[in-house]
């Protein structure tokens, strides 16, 4: 049996997966000999006139991008034989988040932070062109067999989202994944994608859902009503720096999510080694001796619950810890008696200049036989140099 062929170049093998709105193959390139990915998107899709131009526009800026953490889309079109629209795209040899999820629950937190920080790379490229996912889900969201992560099927969703023939099912298979703004039948912008990155990692961690919705209604109500569980009190190796992070995405108010893409996977990475969300762009506007001493501390407290030392490398230091902290005290009031011996210095000086002004007083009046006698009469002691002085003025004036 002859293999079904795509715009006469493109040879049909297995099928990789399929959806309510299209079927992903694995296919050959014959004119360039090369594996690739051809989705094949629903038939009854041809027949809406607004969906063929809006996937047209869309085909062609997802093509655009090029990225290493981006499925790169390599043709698109519609078969004349058959009248399907078709998208060519990188063949990712490995496992897709939706399949993790399946065949292991959840994913350790390092493993799920290393896939979200690629997705975010991917996305803020998107973003800065002008391209948002507006589906991003576990299910397009590629990881190869040497670990890179790619996100798939950008503006398929822009594309059918308005489609007067769009399946209910496909939406609600989503539901989960949408943000706020997206269940209330708003435009979704980046932050969208940023909300929906924030499911993912949620999930991915926790083996959960924040919300279970079998309905935009329902999920919308359980947005507005409830707050999903915390990360750090359903996972133990999840601190509360990483749930505050996660947090910030799933933030119902766009305006309180992350800025970009770029900015959630850095809080992410950071929220992981005990840095709350924010804490770098404040450290930042501190000087480096600042921002060393308010990070560090953080860090400690931080890891100390995941602490393995034995007893003895968490006990106090003996001695010669606290003899260091006595000797430092009297630096700490070392001030005070720098200031009490200058004004003791200049006691002392004002004292020399008088005796000396006396002594110059008594040798120019004083007859010429006269004995001046001369003694020193510098002391550290206030009272003793007054003392001396006298007893000097004294027996040069007899």
């Amino acid at each position: 049996m002859s293999r079904v062929e795509i715009a006469g170049r493109y040879r049909l093998d297995s099928r990789l997966g399929f959806g309510g709105m299209s079927t992903v193959h694995l296919a050959l390139d014959l004119r360039l000999e090369r594996q690739v990915a051809v989705k094949l998107l629903a038939e009854h899709l041809a027949d809406d006139p607004a969906f063929v131009s809006r996937f047209q526009r869309e085909a062609q800026a997802a093509a655009r991008l090029v990225h290493p953490n981006i499925v790169q889309v390599f043709d698109s079109g519609q078969d004349e034989r058959t009248g399907q629209y078709f998208i060519v795209m990188e063949y990712i040899e490995g496992s897709s988040c939706a399949e993790i999820l399946r065949d292991e629950g959840w994913v350790e937190v390092d493993e799920a932070l290393s896939i979200i920080e690629q997705a975010c790379e991917g996305l803020h490229y998107a973003h800065r062109h002008g391209v948002v996912h507006r589906d991003v889900k576990p299910g397009n969201l590629l990881r190869s067999r040497e670990g890179e992560v790619k996100l798939a099927d950008f503006g398929i969703a822009k594309a059918t989202e308005q489609s007067s023939i769009t399946q209910v099912g496909s939406v609600l298979g989503t539901a989960a994944y949408l943000a706020p703004e997206q269940a209330r039948g708003e435009e979704a912008g980046p932050s969208a994608d940023l909300y929906a990155l924030g499911v993912v990692t949620y999930q991915l961690i926790s083996g959960r859902l924040p919300y279970e919705a079998t309905s935009l209604t329902e999920l919308a109500l359980k947005q507005q009503q409830e707050e999903p569980p915390r990360l750090d009190s359903l996972v133990a190796a999840v601190g509360p720096e990483l749930s505050e992070a996660v947090a910030m995405a799933l933030a119902l108010d766009t305006h309180d999510r992350y800025k970009t893409a770029l900015e959630m996977g850095h809080a992410l990475s950071n929220g992981a080694r005990g840095i709350p969300p924010g804490e770098p762009s404040r450290a930042a506007r501190t000087s480096p001796r600042t921002q060393a001493t308010s990070v560090l501390p953080r860090a400690r407290r931080a890891s100390a619950p995941a602490r393995t030392d034995p007893p003895a490398a968490r006990r106090p230091r003996p001695g010669p810890s606290r003899t260091a902290s006595a000797a430092q005290a009297p630096a700490a009031t070392s001030p005070r008696a720098r200031r009490r011996s200058s004004r003791l210095l200049v006691a002392m000086l004002a004292v020399l200049v008088l005796a000396l002004a006396i002594v110059a007083v008594v040798v120019l009046t004083a007859p010429a036989p006269t004995k001046v006698v001369l003694r020193n009469v510098v002391y550290t002691d206030v009272q003793r140099a007054s003392s001396a002085l006298k007893q000097l003025v004294s027996e040069n004036t007899q």
